[in-house]
């Protein structure tokens, strides 16, 4: 990549001003590993061009983490700092954007174990539901952007050296997030219009139901009464668009929480706490989460489903066709931002409140009442396919089809 410096300073402008969508006298709140120095760098710099107040960067090292899991008393795993959930808050309510930077080494913490990586996530989980709360009120602005670490680039092209794997996964990140386009920004609005079209045709059809069927799955999911879908970005509290992931293909919304019934299988691992879970199927009834099996990640599964009473229900389905950039690489990421966006997905774990109508003016109560699932966790799983059929039902029993094999029926 002879052009690569001129594609990061793109990739960082992307970020800034179609990602967070960054505003004068905004601050930017920036959570990168320590490998991500050169990419924060020049986000600082588009950040500070645009007028920032101040960058203000959280950095995290993923090794410190894995020594504390190896050698940090069992006590510890329990806690999550006070001042780390109450300073995110202070800094959303003051007005702040978040930019998150995922970087990290997919099998990381294969090693440890699962008990201490489900207890960190629950005690992170409870301390940090102040937070999540104003994100989801669509309070603040926030999105996800990636970049390539050594080890990640490795799982992804184990057949190449070092240094080919990163060039190759930086190749197929410009590709994807339409970094490579001789302008990314008029590249993202067209391909949000798009997406918009057929969030439209969806909130119109207010289906009752939908049907999903592959090998291994076979599962009807309830829709509430006035759900929303929603895709591509969002408008916060002042009507600014943003756009929460950076790259995204999926058309999402939330399911009823007690009408989830049937089978689903996973097509792509997921990443989960540095561990992969693979190959787990899930079996719901009136919503919950009755048996699961993984061939990989039993026990890390099992620590998912029982991070609280939420976590054994779903709170998202998302629509992602076949035929999209990401799924065309023929790729599997061992990322969930990309893995996500390159197949329809369900989410164990809580609701967001914009899929349903005045959503965001509800508290935890209200939204259970009105069938949406809450919880301290939302992990996505991968559930797409070349072969998966998906069928709208609607409240007279008159059914649609939605997908065909894999993608959106004409």
């Amino acid at each position: 990549m002879n052009n690569f410096n001129e594609l990061l300073q793109k990739y960082a402008k992307l970020a800034v001003k179609t990602g967070v969508n960054i505003q004068e006298n905004q601050t930017l709140v920036i959570n990168a590993p320590i490998t991500a120095k050169d990419f924060v760098r020049a986000i600082a710099k588009e950040a500070y061009s645009s007028g920032v107040i101040d960058v203000h960067v959280d950095w995290n090292d993923e090794e410190i983490s894995l020594i504390k899991f190896n050698y940090a008393n069992d006590n510890v795993f329990d806690h999550f700092p006070d001042w780390k959930a109450t300073s995110k808050e202070s800094l959303a309510n003051e007005g702040a954007a978040f930019l998150s930077i995922s970087a990290s080494n997919p099998d990381l913490l294969k090693n440890v174990d699962p008990k201490k990586i489900a207890r960190t996530r629950k005690a992170q989980g409870k301390a940090m539901e102040g937070f999540k709360t104003i994100l989801n009120k669509g309070n603040v602005r926030w999105s996800i952007v990636s970049i390539p670490t050594d080890e990640w680039a490795m799982k992804v092209f184990p057949n190449l050296n070092k240094d080919d794997a990163v060039k190759k996964l930086w190749e197929n990140i410009f590709t994807v997030t339409r970094v490579d386009s001789d302008d990314p920004v008029k590249a993202w609005d067209n391909h949000i219009n798009l997406i918009k079209c057929k969030t439209d045709l969806l909130n119109k059809k207010q289906f009752k139901s939908l049907h999903f069927k592959s090998t291994g799955t076979d599962l009807v999911i309830d829709l509430p009464k006035d759900h929303i879908w929603v895709g591509g970005g969002l408008t916060d509290h002042k009507d600014i668009y943003y756009i929460p992931n950076m790259p995204t293909e999926e058309i999402f919304t939330t399911p009823l929480k007690t009408g989830v019934n049937g089978v689903v299988s996973s097509t792509k691992p997921l990443n989960y706490g540095g561990n992969l879970i693979e190959n787990f199927t899930l079996t719901f009834k009136d919503g919950r989460v009755v048996d699961y099996s993984a061939e990989k990640g039993y026990e890390i599964l099992k620590g998912l489903i029982e991070t609280d009473e939420g976590s054994h229900y779903i709170g998202e389905v998302a629509l992602v066709p076949d035929n999209s950039p990401i799924s065309n690489t023929g790729l599997i990421f061992y990322n969930t931002l990309f893995d996500e966006n390159a197949s329809c997905h369900l989410a164990i774990g809580s609701s967001y409140p914009i899929c349903i109508k005045d959503g965001t003016t509800m508290n935890k109560q209200q939204l259970e009442e009105h069938g949406l699932n809450t919880s301290i966790t939302h992990v996505d799983f991968m559930i797409g396919s070349k072969e998966l059929s998906i069928e709208g039902i609607t409240e007279s029993g008159e059914r649609m089809p939605i997908f065909t094999n894999g993608n959106w029926s004409k």
